[in-house]
């Protein structure tokens, strides 16, 4: 029994952040096919008022029971993690116009550093460069960085022929692009998304409801969406969505790239932590090279295996450090449990307080 509860709590995270990555890599491409059919602006409103109904159905049928009501506090701090989340889509999904969605997993590699830094400076990861634990976060930060570099910068010779009828990348828009730019909105989104795990993470310690606060988080962004969209998009045809690939990415942003991702997204973030979510973005690399090879007829190259070779060693590493301190913690609360069994309960009730502090 205590085997499967582990396998549980380690298990289904890891699995439910590999899909949500999955799933992630597959909007990227969809979007971009998307804006070559002419989807603009208006998508980013019509998946967020899907996705956020969605999150409001699983926050009132599986939210926790008995939890204080949202004070002011919580209200403003989710205000504020509405704004980062916003200005962190925008800057995606314009990168993504003006490069392309291989681009965008390839920058997505520096998301992990960025939150890793960003949790150390917030004192939500400890550096303790003697504990194995911290080596582990760092080297394996490091390393799945590097390995995710090598698979992007690397090409290699071909190792095996795709059989699959190649796509033109014509097709998808990615001729006529701004690559600098579109650098630069992906680098700004990925640290604004690292920020907003930091403050969502410290929003769940505040009030430990993961689908409540996923669903105010979602309907914070819709809010701010809604209306900035009417600016820019002020023509009436530009909101009416053709039945072809268009609605179709629509549709699957607001189920997957809202409504998923942003329930596991807020769970692992109290189960595990910021770093956790942050250091499966490397996977997308491997992700990409093995959907390009089975659905785009690329070949695959040496470069792209060696490289996902490495990112998941690294990727191990940071696992195996976080599985390790949780590890650490569970042993100290039950220290903590037993050294005050026989103690008085307001001197029981004092000590715990001063723990969880």
């Amino acid at each position: 029994m205590g085997s499967w509860n582990k396998c549980k709590k380690n298990g289904v995270p890891f699995a439910a952040m590999a899909a949500v990555e999955c799933g992630l890599v597959a909007m990227h491409t969809l979007y971009k096919a998307a804006h070559a059919k002419g989807l603009n602006y208006v998508y980013t409103t019509y998946s967020r008022i899907l996705g956020s109904p969605l999150l409001f159905l699983l926050s009132f049928f599986f939210s926790r029971r008995g939890l204080p009501p949202f004070r002011m506090p919580v209200v403003y701090r989710i205000i504020l993690l509405s704004v980062i989340g916003f200005l962190a889509k925008m800057c995606s999904y314009k990168g993504i116009e003006y490069s392309s969605p291989a681009l965008a997993s390839s920058i997505s590699t520096l998301e992990p550093a960025f939150t890793y830094i960003l949790a150390v400076l917030f004192r939500m990861e400890i550096i303790d460069l003697r504990s194995s634990t911290t080596q582990a976060k760092v080297i394996g930060t490091i390393v799945s960085i590097s390995g995710a570099l090598v698979a992007v910068l690397y090409k290699g010779p071909t190792i095996l022929s795709s059989q699959s009828p190649k796509v033109s990348y014509h097709s998808l828009g990615m001729s006529q692009t701004n690559w600098a730019m579109g650098g630069f909105l992906l680098i700004t989104d990925h640290l604004l998304s690292a920020a907003a795990h930091i403050l969502q993470a410290h929003v769940l310690k505040m009030y430990p409801d993961e689908l409540n606060v996923a669903f105010m988080y979602s309907l914070g962004v819709t809010i701010i969406t809604i209306p900035v969209s009417f600016i820019v998009e002020q023509e009436s045809s530009a909101w009416v969505l053709r039945p072809d690939i268009t609605l179709a990415t629509v549709v699957y942003s607001g189920f997957i790239g809202q409504a998923f991702s942003g329930a596991v997204h807020s769970c692992c973030l109290l189960l595990k932590g910021p770093l956790y979510t942050s250091i499966f973005k490397p996977l997308s690399i491997v992700i990409a090279a093995a959907a390009s090879f089975i659905f785009l007829g690329d070949d695959l190259y040496l470069g792209s295996v060696v490289g996902g070779i490495i990112l998941l060693l690294g990727f191990y590493a940071v696992l195996w450090g976080k599985a390790k301190e949780q590890q650490s913690m569970n042993c100290g609360s039950e220290k903590l449990g037993a050294s005050t069994d026989a103690q008085s309960p307001l001197l029981r009730r004092h000590i715990e307080e001063k723990y969880v502090e």
